[in-house]
């Protein structure tokens, strides 16, 4: 599973960084191959200063070894080894009336001192953050992940949105990061699922990621905006730092566990502001943005 896995990521990222650079239509993904000394290693490939990327980033990684402190801690052994793999995904487009978007899906193994696998998963997802809020790229988006959820499962939907709304809270603002997407952890064999339909799911909803967003960024792409819509988009850049730096799970990991900080911190976008205690006019399109982060809508999202 892992060497289907590792093989399935490494496909995507290809296909992902062709179809983003033609999208962009003028910077090309740089690509830099790195090793892990304790085992492992992966390929970045980031774009910076595009026509419509200002900052983006598809990376892959394969590591494997014994298991670090915090997993150890996590599962409550004293020894083992470990294999991870996975593809993850940050777009920062220029234009503040495209959304940033974030993905990731990844595969877990866990084995014994003696090298025997006594565990093994699956995670992953996307979430969309808009700076400004067009109802018709939300519910596209959420229309999407819904439709593939549902070539698997009619409940997956509806658990891996709650899943993802419930992750990507911002709790130290009381507001969302964004609009939400999907979440989803720990998919084992388990209840009727072998490894193989986990895998089938996952690589599935990777499949529909680009159906989901290069949409959005084609209707948006040519509408005008100001330097008072920029600040704003930097402004609320600034929550999605935020977010990565004091609750993202693979962020918080990475840094405890001697991860490679360009590749970690990639996500972070390249132009951001803090204001103190700034509040969007009442009545405003930031306002708008604001209130259903603050307070969540299923009515928004139903597909």
């Amino acid at each position: 599973m892992k060497n289907q896995f590792y093989q399935y990521i490494q496909n995507l990222q290809d296909r992902m960084t062709s179809t983003l650079e033609e999208v962009d239509g003028k910077e090309k993904f740089q690509e830099d191959i790195w090793e892990r000394p304790e085992g492992g290693g992966g390929t970045t490939r980031v774009m910076t200063n595009g026509g419509i990327f200002e900052k983006g980033g598809v990376n892959i990684s394969a590591v494997h070894g014994e298991l670090p402190e915090v997993l150890r801690t996590q599962f409550g052994v004293e020894q083992g080894d470990f294999f991870a793999c996975g593809l993850s995904l940050v777009l920062h487009p220029k234009s503040p009336m495209i959304p940033t978007v974030h993905a990731n899906w990844r595969y877990f193994e866990m084995y014994d001192g003696n090298g025997k696998m006594v565990t093994q998963w699956f995670g992953g997802g996307q979430d969309l953050t808009p700076y400004y809020l067009f109802d018709e790229d939300v519910v596209h988006f959420h229309r999407v992940c819904k439709e593939a959820c549902d070539r698997h499962d009619s409940n997956f939907y509806s658990m891996y949105k709650k899943s993802c709304d419930a992750y990507f809270w911002n709790a130290h603002r009381n507001e969302a990061r964004g609009i939400g997407g999907l979440f989803f952890d720990y998919l084992k064999e388990e209840q009727g699922f072998t490894i193989q339909d986990r895998y089938d799911f996952v690589t599935e909803i990777g499949d529909s990621f680009l159906r989901s967003y290069i949409p959005i960024v084609e209707r948006t792409r040519g509408l005008t905006y100001t330097q008072a819509h920029r600040d704003w988009q930097e402004v609320r850049r600034g929550r999605y730092v935020e977010f990565n730096l004091i609750h993202d799970r693979g962020t918080l990991f990475g840094l405890k566990t001697n991860g490679r900080i360009e590749s970690i911190l990639m996500s972070l976008p390249p132009k951001v502001q803090w204001r103190y205690h700034h509040h969007p006019k009442e009545g405003s399109e930031e306002a708008k943005l604001i209130r259903v982060l603050t307070h969540p809508r299923d009515g928004i999202c139903t597909c």
